[in-house]
Order: C-alpha cells, then structure tokens, then sequence
C-alpha cells in the first residue's frame, strides 16, 4: 500500500529547490543591506500564544491552526504566523534591554494553517517575514515596504500594486469602530455567522469578509480615513511622504484592513497585476504593530513588519515569465576505464571536491559512452577521462566541454589546472 503527500503540502524538488535557494539568498542578501538580522523560532509553540497575540477573531485561531495536546498534556500549535513568536522570543531574550535599537530582524521558515489547498496556496508554506521591533518613526514604516519592494523588484517583478491604508491610533480606532457596529448592527442578520460574531468584538474584520464582501453595506461602510485624529493623519502623512521620497509608487485604500487583531496605524498589502495570475492576487502584507509586545508581558514597544509567501512570489515569477537563473552546472566528471582507474578516480574525486570543485563520476559501472551522455546531462564544463594508460603515465586527459580541446594534465595537477582554466 503506498503512502500518498498529505493534503495541501507538496515536495520541492532538485531543479525547483534551487529556484526556492536563490529567492531565500535575495531575502537574505536584502535584508543584511538593510541590516536586517535573522532569527530562528521553533515549529511549534503554546497555544496561548496565538490565542492572545493573533486574536480570538481571526479565522487563524477560530478555523486554522493545528493544534494539539503533547504528552504533558499542553495545548500546543504549529506555528500559524511569524509575528508572534519572534514578539515571543523578544521578550522571553529581553531584546529591548539591547544597546543596538530598534531591534531588526528576519525569518524564513515553514507555516501552517489549515485550510483550502489553491494555487500558491498550501497548509504548509513558506514566508519569509520582517519585524522592526523599538521605533515609532514613520519612516521605518516606509523602510520595512522598501524592503519588500526591493526583494521583489530584484528579482525581475514588474507588474506590482502597492496599497495602503492606515488603521489609526486607539482613539481613531475606538471611534471607527463604534461607526462600525453602528453601520452594520441594524442589518447584521443578513451577513454570516462569523461577521455576527464580529459585530461587538471586532467589527473592523467584517470588512475581510470573504463570503459578504459584496454586500451593499461593505461599499457603504464608513471609513477610517473619516475617524483619524491629528496624531493618525500626522503619522500617515509621513509615511507617505518618506515613500515619496524614495520613488515608491502606492495607492491608497481606506478598504484595506489586515486580517490580524494586532494591526494598527499602517497597513499595506503588495499585490501582482500580471496577466492571468489569479483572483487572490496578494503576495505579501504587513503593517504596525504597537500594542503586541506589551500584550505578551514586555514593555511598550511599536513595531512593524511583514510576511511575504514564496510560493505566491514563485507564482508571480512565472506569470511575468520570468525564469530564474539557477547555477546548476558541474565543473568537472570524471570518466574512469578500468578497474585500477575507477579505485583512483574515489581520490580524485575527493580532492576536487576538497578544492571547491563540483565534480562527480559513474557509480553504475557504464561503458564510456554512456559516462559521456551522463556528463552532457549535468551540464559538466569539463570531462575527466583516466584509464589504465594515463594511469600508468600519471596523467588524466581533460576535455573543455565547449570547445572540445583535450589537454593532459599531471594527476596531482588536476584541481590547479580546472581552478586556471
């Protein structure tokens, strides 16, 4: 009986995995010129967590996540999201007693939410995520949506739409919501079940509804932009203003709301606009975080950051047509005849490899020929051939895949030799 990959998971394999490596080397490589540091957390983590720092009203913690009991009998759950576990992790390692502030920091790792498998959507992705962790300057704001820009934009994507809104302070926010369940609370009967849920607690994530977005009172629905107070549209201004300054086109959205309780002041979402890429065309989203840390027993830190899927980025690649170029090529294959030249060419091979040499050789035991086929398949700059003869002389022939000239080369010489060629 054989055993089939579990629903909304999928195996990366050699001549994609490489793809996933130069997308994970550009985050890395981005985020170090920004000064960006990264931080690894675990899988999983306790419950609570999520129930405190995603929200009770969110689809994470009510429809998504998995959760379980260990054998202590503690409820834990693989990680649904990053933002709350590296907030976990600053507080638990006491990072805001750090000399160096604001504390910037990066992760790529594995999520998991339960729900329904989709293009580019799975229960296990990946995101690579960035937390500004100390700082309540717009421009940081702006900074962080620079960052994902440039990731983007660095690895060849055009077609980008860039929205923004804010959500206010907690003034704003207060009177937002209370126009909110004003709004809605009259007809509320006539939206599901979860927007019903919503209404009291938290009727800003009725305007994420999926299934009632179409609603005649959504387009009706007041905005936030009507309930800022001075500090907000401040805070908003510059914001603006620091993008501006850095030639980063948006435009506004008093719709957009992040579908996260602890969002407040920006909120953004990245999206594709390439041809044919599909009806969710978000490929990333973050916003500012001020009240989080505080939430989980640390002091009162803003933070901001984002989460971007890889595997939507993969998708948006390939709807611009955008191929990436992966370095799959070996440098050298090593084509040994005869049973004293096949002992030799282990050590040979083990020496180019110590010298930083891709290499290989035949481990099926076939005939010239199909050693040569084997070598044009892995794309190999450069043939190797040792038989009984050159074996005797101490010498191994060297082929240059492109143009077809053959040099002999001294045995011991043979790493100097490819390493100056």
């Amino acid at each position: 009986m054989s055993i089939n990959i579990p629903r909304g998971t999928k195996d990366i394999l050699p001549g994609e995995v490489e793809k996933w490596q130069l997308i994970e080397q550009k985050a890395k490589e981005v985020s170090a010129r920004f000064n960006y540091k990264e931080i690894r957390t675990p899988i999983f983590e306790h419950t609570d967590l999520f129930q405190r720092g995603v929200g009770d009203s969110t689809d994470i913690v009510q429809k998504e996540m998995y959760t379980f009991n260990d054998r202590g009998d503690r409820s834990l759950t693989l990680r649904p999201e990053g933002t709350a576990p590296v907030t976990r992790s600053y507080v638990e390692n006491k990072m805001f007693g750090l000399p160096g502030q604001p504390v910037k920091l990066f992760y790529i790792q594995p999520m998991f939410r339960y729900e329904r498998p989709q293009a580019g959507r799975y229960r296990q992705f990946v995101q690579f995520g960035i937390e500004a962790m100390g700082s309540a300057d717009p421009a940081i704001d702006a900074e962080v949506i620079s960052l994902a820009m440039t990731v983007y934009k660095e690895l060849g994507l055009k077609k980008l739409r860039l929205v923004l809104n804010t959500l206010g302070d907690a003034d704003s926010r207060k009177s937002h919501k209370e126009a909110l369940i004003a709004h809605f609370e009259p007809r509320i009967n006539e939206f599901c079940s979860d927007c019903q849920n919503r209404l009291l607690k938290n009727p800003l994530r009725i305007l994420d509804c999926k299934k009632d977005r179409d609603h005649e009172l959504m387009k009706s629905a007041p905005s936030i932009l009507e309930h800022l107070n001075e500090e907000s549209k401040t805070y908003f201004e510059e914001v603006k203003n620091s993008l501006n300054a850095m030639n980063i086109e948006y435009v506004i959205d008093p719709t957009l709301v992040r579908g996260l309780d602890y969002y407040n002041h920006t909120a953004f979402e990245i999206m594709s606009e390439a041809e044919g890429f599909g009806a969710i065309t978000t490929l990333s989203g973050g916003g500012r975080y001020n009240g989080l840390v505080e939430d989980l027993g640390g002091p009162a830190t803003p933070s901001i950051g984002f989460a971007m899927s890889l595997e939507r980025l993969l998708l948006a690649l390939e709807a611009e047509g955008i191929t990436l170029e992966t370095e799959e090529d070996l440098d050298c294959y090593v084509v040994a005849l005869g049973d004293e030249a096949k002992q030799k060419s282990v050590a040979i091979l083990s020496q180019l490899r110590q010298a930083g040499i891709k290499s290989d050789k035949d481990y099926l035991d076939k005939k010239m020929k199909a050693q040569f086929k084997a070598a044009d398949r892995l794309k190999a700059k450069f043939v190797a051939i040792l038989g009984e003869e050159e074996l005797s002389k101490g010498i191994i022939n060297v082929k240059n895949m492109d143009s077809g000239e053959q040099s002999e080369v001294a045995i011991e010489e043979l790493s100097t030799f490819l390493k100056a060629t």
